[in-house]
């Protein structure tokens, strides 16, 4: 399962002119809608608790692009939503990585910044003394979710709306999202609008699924990965959801690993969920949207 030196070495030279083309998008050309003014500012910083970079207090939700070199372009985009509780984003590991990972095989990659709970100078710590109170963690959902969820929506609608300004199709624009971030995916798998939907969604070890949503009658292709030990207990909820699609008839591929823990996303932990991305790549190009 070791990567070698030389794989190592490719795919750091083919990420090199990826990482320096980037571009940060507004996704609302004022204040996000339903929300109060903030005054606190968005901050950026290292957890030691979940050993990544994040990002904490957002209250404009942003875009931020990674193009693929023009040689690779395929014309599909994805829109990459990171997970974090709603209290953070773990803007390095289910953000930027896998946006570079997709950029480098042509694909037209935005990482979102949704709207996140207020939290103070350590969001990770206090995600670990909430997640202990479900009662008072519930709270936070009902009041911030909602938030989360209508930027995941507006996400893949201004993309598809401004397709033509980055060469890519607007019927081949998807979403892909961790934890949190997989939550805002499901919802926006069965809660999009015509001008909105996403052409395939990927809620990675998701959770907060509704269970009572219906599954549109158009609804797109999903792929899901998940691990059973999942420390929050939510491997369950991937495989209802692999079970939901799967009994509307609708196209669906679920991997569901023994080890991984929660949040593995693109960390390299020398197990099988190192390559749950590979995965995801194939199951792209299976269903036709790594194809120019």
């Amino acid at each position: 399962m070791k990567m070698s030196s030389f794989r190592i070495l490719c795919i750091a030279v083919s990420l090199l002119p990826i990482a320096a083309a980037q571009e940060v998008i507004p996704l609302y050309p004022r204040a996000a809608p339903g929300s109060p003014t903030e005054t606190y500012p968005e901050k950026q910083f290292f957890s030691k608790v979940w050993n990544t970079d994040v990002v904490t207090n957002v209250t404009r939700p942003t875009l931020t692009l990674f193009k693929p070199s023009p040689e690779l372009k395929n014309g599909t985009a994805i829109v990459i939503c990171p997970g974090g509780g709603f209290m953070a984003l773990s803007i390095a590991s289910e953000g930027t990585d896998v946006a570079k990972y997709l950029a480098a095989r042509g694909v037209t990659a935005f990482v979102l910044k949704y709207r996140l709970a207020h939290t103070g100078d350590d969001a990770t710590q206090e995600f670990a003394t909430l997640i202990a109170d479900l009662s008072k963690f519930e709270v936070l959902l009902h009041n911030t979710e909602p938030l989360s969820v209508a930027d995941g929506l507006a996400a893949v609608t201004y993309v598809r709306q401004h397709a033509s300004e980055w060469g890519i199709s607007p019927d081949r624009v998807g979403i892909i999202g961790f934890s949190a971030g997989g939550a805002v995916t499901a919802e926006v798998a069965t809660r999009y609008a015509p001008e909105g939907r996403p052409a395939f969604v990927a809620p990675i070890y998701a959770g907060g699924v509704l269970q009572d949503a219906p599954v549109p009658a158009d609804a797109p292709p999903m792929f899901i990965a998940a691990a059973t030990d999942d420390s929050l207990g939510l491997a369950p909820q991937s495989v209802a959801l692999y079970q939901k699609w799967f009994a509307a008839h609708k196209s669906v591929e679920l991997h569901m690993y023994a080890k991984g823990g929660h949040g593995f996303g693109m960390h390299a932990q020398n197990i099988p969920t190192d390559h749950w991305i590979d995965r995801f790549a194939d199951w792209l190009q299976l269903e036709g949207f790594l194809n120019k």
